[in-house]
């Protein structure tokens, strides 16, 4: 294989272009095999931290800053170098290929000789056809169905420690030694470099307070929703690189409570959001229904071959990341792209493996939780920025779930929910809530602790759809990562009727963009939760750093009232009964869409759940609209005003 690979690079193609192309795929592949035969621990060991820093670099340098402009990764210069078919099957070709890097540090000879007899094959076309396009897709789509097992191997990877890449590759290394950073293959920056040496010298005792925490939450998401936690064991931990001492301590945590927490996922920075942006559609090359079928079919085997693994998969738990510098990404018209009936079968897929993958990661039998801090990039506080995040991770659910509840039964009493925007914010929506049988047992919002989503601060419903109308706006926002200008969305009896932003001049972009970033694969969403935060500390802490822009959802989500589109917080759990600390049982877990689900599963689900917030200081006023049409204040100006809600303006007068 080397040997046919070497011969391909040196012989002759007549088009010089395609020459280089060919020449440069095959000395990828030939420098990642033999990297994958020298990367041992005694090769770790061997390399200084400042050798092992620029083998890292050199493996990314093509996507970093200007060198992206003359990367065949890069689908204007291969476009621009071969046309616009030829070009794009190329570019989402090369970058294909970059997945060779973690085949050789998770040392999956299996998977680079797939692509080396891949790279035998695309060379031979390119070589002998003067117009080789049509035949070089046909071999790619090819290609893409032999690897499918691959997308099957990612299913165990997340939820076994078994196959757990990132857990076989960390969890013996000595975290006082730097250099573990490089065993992932992953990029390395400053972000992951620092954070390991900040955790390095951090306080052992508060960092074992924050993880005992952390466990904890995790257990009472558990407790809250009515599931027994004792059926299940191994809890998969997304991480950032930098926080495996953090990590480490938190597994401890978890084995006190008879839990197997392991290293799942390991999460870098990028070496360039833009190239991600690019090939995000790269699908478009190889998705029809054969191939959806083919997935649909890999899913079941290798959910079926380790079913055992997966029903003792308890859920995850996910460290989110903040501070890194907002995305603004460039729409290129050399990007691939879907079509609708491509977008119809990336949607059926999507529900169909969700929905055959439930019967092992049944919703009723697990959970998950997500914390978030910051990572060094956010600025020369992040010192002072993490510890007042811990403070705000740390915040008590005894403190809050008594005014959450006076919020829940001034809402309890509402036919609608009007919000009002103030300022440069548009907003004008009436939220139709859900008209409960027995008021004195029943309640539609859930009185939302510190467990699933940390840190506190929410009640939320699932509103009913028909009813909700009205514009929801946001001048400037950040969501999935991505900047979005003036966003409008408009609401027609709970489904989005109209969207549009200002991101770009034209108006068909502005539109294209919020459809593929916040609507795909849909050409609507219905509006899944509604929710009011109360995390009034996390917001005046965010304001003090001039950071609300680049908070996660997770915590901007607890700063105001927000909205959901997507499904609800209930998906695949709508028939559990959960119950509120004073005993009432939550009623509002459907809505008319995820109704559907008792038909045709596979259409009652989006897989999308993405949260809108309004940050207080462009609230005008929240009421409550009782069937008498009489009013409710809960908030006015900005502030709660609800009797018993008091403290929660506290923060506000420091």
């Amino acid at each position: 294989m080397i040997t046919k690979i070497k011969t391909i690079i040196n012989g002759s193609i007549q088009d010089e272009n395609t020459h280089k192309y060919v020449a440069k795929l095959g000395e990828n592949l030939l420098e990642y095999f033999a990297l994958e035969e020298i990367l041992t621990e005694a090769y770790f060991k061997s390399k200084s931290f400042e050798e092992l820093k620029a083998l890292n670099y050199k493996m990314y340098a093509e996507l970093i800053s200007d060198a992206y402009q003359t990367s065949y990764a890069n689908p204007d210069y291969c476009v621009n170098i071969f046309g616009k078919d030829l070009g794009q099957l190329l570019s989402a070709i090369y970058t294909d290929f970059r997945k060779i890097i973690r085949f050789a540090f998770k040392h999956d000879k299996e998977a680079l000789e797939s692509y080396a007899e891949g790279f035998l094959r695309f060379a031979a076309i390119i070589k002998n056809e003067a117009s080789p396009f049509a035949d070089l897709k046909v071999a790619y789509y090819q290609f893409k169905l032999s690897v499918i097992d691959h997308y099957g191997k990612g299913l165990l990877e997340s939820r076994s420690p078994k196959h757990a890449f990132a857990n076989k590759a960390i969890s013996h290394q000595n975290f006082e030694d730097l250099r573990y950073l490089f065993t992932y293959g992953d990029y390395i920056t400053d972000n992951e470099i620092k954070t390991a040496e900040f955790l390095k010298a951090y306080d052992e005792q508060e960092l074992l307070e924050l993880m005992e925490m952390t466990a904890s939450a995790y257990v009472r998401g558990f407790e809250t929703d009515g599931k027994d936690i004792t059926l299940r064991h191994n809890v998969t931990i997304y991480y950032n690189i930098g926080q495996e001492k953090m990590i480490e301590v938190l597994i401890q945590s978890f084995k006190k409570r008879n839990l197997n927490g392991f290293y799942g996922q390991a999460i870098g920075t990028s070496a360039n959001r833009q190239y991600g942006y690019d090939h995000r559609f790269d699908n478009a090359l190889y998705l029809d229904e054969a191939f959806k079928e083919a997935m649909i079919i890999a899913t079941n085997k290798v959910s079926e071959e380790h079913k055992e693994v997966l029903l003792d998969y308890s859920g995850i738990m996910y460290f989110e990341k903040f501070g890194e510098t907002p995305f603004e990404p460039k729409a290129k018209e050399n990007a691939l792209k879907l079509s609708e009936t491509q977008s119809t079968l990336a949607m059926e897929l999507q529900n169909t493996i969700r929905t055959t993958t439930e019967k092992y990661l049944k919703g009723t039998e697990t959970s998950f939780c997500i914390i978030a801090f910051p990572v060094p990039e956010i600025g020369e506080e992040f010192e002072a920025i993490y510890a007042d995040t811990c403070q705000i991770n740390k915040l008590s659910s005894d403190t809050y779930l008594p005014i959450q509840q006076i919020i829940i039964d001034a809402l309890d009493q509402s036919d609608f929910v009007h919000v009002r925007g103030k300022g440069l914010n548009r907003t004008d929506i009436m939220v139709k809530q859900y008209e409960m049988r027995n008021p004195e047992k029943e309640t539609n919002y859930f009185n939302c602790g510190a467990d699933v989503n940390i840190p506190i601060g929410e009640v939320f419903t699932s509103p009913k759809l028909e009813g909700t109308n009205g514009l929801l706006h946001l001048d400037v926002v950040y969501l999935n990562d991505l900047k979005f200008i003036d966003l409008e969305l408009t609401f027609k009896d709970g489904y989005i009727s109209e969207y549009t932003c200002k991101n770009f001049e034209n108006e068909e972009d502005n539109k294209k963009f919020v459809q593929e970033n916040l609507l795909f694969p849909h050409k609507t969403l219905p509006l899944g939760e509604f929710a009011i935060g109360t995390n009034t500390l996390a917001y005046v802490i965010a304001e003090k750093y001039n950071i609300v822009d680049i908070l996660p959802i997770l915590i901007v989500e607890k700063m105001g009232p927000h909205f959901a589109i997507g499904d609800t917080c209930y998906t695949y759990t709508e028939d559990l009964n959960v119950y509120n600390p004073n005993g009432k049982c939550i009623v509002a877990k459907d809505n008319e869409h995820s109704l559907t689900r008792k038909t045709d599963v596979t259409k009652a689900y989006t897989n999308v759940h993405t949260d809108i917030t309004l940050p207080y200081d462009s609230i005008l006023s929240i009421n409550g609209i009782k069937k008498d049409q009489s009013i409710i204040p809960i908030i006015k100006d900005g502030r709660f005003v609800l009797p018993g809600t008091e403290l929660l303006n506290e923060p506000f007068m420091k």
